[in-house]
């Protein structure tokens, strides 16, 4: 039991003391951008199963590789946070709220969007590639796909789960999803499982940029502290915050009429012994 506890500990040790530092200080407005995001797929879920909310629902977030380019590009961000209408809308909730949380409070919102759709971005980018390609290779897809409308978060889902392993040192976690990720197509070779591999890659080129990044500065190079930090205070200091101005004076305690007009050392007459 020791040794289940220390490889927990180790696996997901710093990850934890990531999320449950800012959770303990803010609870949930820790998690604005998660809590905005459920509830928007939760609208667009409620919307799209009315008779007059399908038609503008599809045409702001349903994706598809037969829709011109630039048109799939303004509908990505969208996509992430509309439900898939085969699948049951309380899943898509659950792994937003739990991976994008756990994100959020690790990562920041903005870092935690910009990964996600870059994640979604591969799979909506390589569903064209892939019916380019055809059937025959492993890569491809048939023609049929490019009808397929392609919306839901779990593109995002599975590239924030792989990069929150790397970051944290994760690793097994990081590795049991992309295997997973990989056993999924062996098992079902569709268009889903093909755009989960694709945006797995894109994370992964993500992390080797971030990793030469890191590389790259250093490790003597001080990392950058927070707005008003110890950094701060110590150029305000070097500026006269806390040092002696330049050209002022040393504080010396004011001395008396009566120790000022008292000879000093110097001014005390010396007498010799044949005086």
């Amino acid at each position: 039991m020791n040794a289940v506890a220390r490889g927990a500990r180790a696996e997901w040790g710093p990850l934890y003391e990531a999320v449950r530092v800012p959770w303990v200080r803010r609870r949930w407005r820790a998690v604005p951008m998660t809590l905005g995001a459920v509830c928007l797929t939760s609208v667009t879920q409620v919307v799209q199963n009315r008779s007059w909310g399908y038609g503008p629902v599809q045409a702001l977030g349903a994706v598809r590789a037969a829709d011109p380019l630039g048109l799939a590009l303004l509908r990505t961000p969208l996509s992430l946070f509309v439900p898939a209408l085969d699948l049951p809308v309380w899943g898509a909730l659950a792994q937003i709220l739990l991976v994008f949380g756990i994100a959020e409070l690790c990562l920041g919102w903005w870092r935690t969007l910009v990964i996600a759709y870059a994640a979604t971005l591969a799979g909506t980018l390589y569903a064209r590639v892939g019916i380019a390609l055809g059937p025959g290779g492993p890569l491809g897809l048939p023609a049929a796909d490019a009808r397929i409308v392609d919306t839901g978060p779990s593109a995002a889902v599975v590239g924030l789960a792989v990069f929150l392993g790397w970051r944290y040192r994760a690793y097994v976690t990081a590795g049991a999803v992309i295997v997973a990720m990989v056993v999924e197509v062996l098992l079902k070779d569709n268009l889903a499982g093909k755009e989960h591999l694709a945006a797995i890659a894109a994370v992964m080129v993500l992390c080797a940029v971030a990793e030469i990044r890191g590389r790259t500065r250093g490790p003597g190079r001080p990392a950058r502290g927070p707005r008003g930090g110890t950094g701060a205070r110590l150029r305000r200091g070097t500026r006269g915050g806390t040092g002696p101005r330049r050209g002022a004076r040393p504080a010396t305690k004011p001395r008396s009429r009566r120790t000022a007009d008292a000879p000093g050392p110097d001014r005390v007459p010396q007498f010799r012994s044949s005086d």
